[in-house]
């Protein structure tokens, strides 16, 4: 089983994908980034995202088939997709290699997750909070349909332990 966490910047995923990885037994967190960072080295970086590699889309699926043959459990998967046909491919490949997938969005107001970004503790570069912020735009783009494929979870008041709470019920409720 996968459970995805998808959202802009700043919404929690990663904090809430260790939080259910710490819960659920046999659970690994993923890193699909991670997938795309190896390929910047075989394709050079790309012009806007690595997402827009399509080998990056189905290296995922296979990466997660492959992950979950070897050790079983559950992946969460932290990551960001804000382009329907990337997702709509990842999930179709998903499907067909029998993986069941839970989408949840976790969705924080625009006003928290400029606050988040800008007050972000992590040691990262100027260049890197600016790419942050300047992607809220394309987030906000992208509800519509993140709304319609994924289950959303509003992050702007809540920690992430008891988001985790939330998708684990709903996880379990089927």
């Amino acid at each position: 089983m996968i459970i995805w966490l998808n959202g802009t910047f700043g919404a929690g995923k990663t904090t809430t994908a260790k939080e259910l990885a710490a819960r659920i037994p046999d659970a690994r967190i993923f890193d699909a980034e991670k997938v795309g960072e190896m390929l910047w080295h075989v394709l050079g970086v790309p012009e806007r995202d690595f997402q827009d590699f399509p080998p990056w889309r189905g290296l995922v699926v296979e990466t997660a088939r492959q992950l979950l043959d070897y050790v079983g459990g559950t992946l969460v998967v932290p990551q960001t997709v804000l382009v329907e046909q990337y997702w709509q491919e990842i999930r179709a490949g998903l499907r067909e290699a029998g993986i069941p997938v839970h989408h949840f969005l976790l969705h924080t107001s625009q006003d928290r997750l400029v606050e988040r970004i800008e007050t972000d503790a992590k040691p990262e570069s100027v260049t890197a909070r600016q790419w942050r912020l300047d992607h809220l735009a394309d987030y906000e783009r992208s509800l519509s349909w993140l709304r319609r494929t994924a289950e959303v979870i509003d992050t702007t008041e809540i920690v992430p332990a008891r988001v985790a709470e939330i998708i684990m019920s709903r996880v379990q409720a089927g």
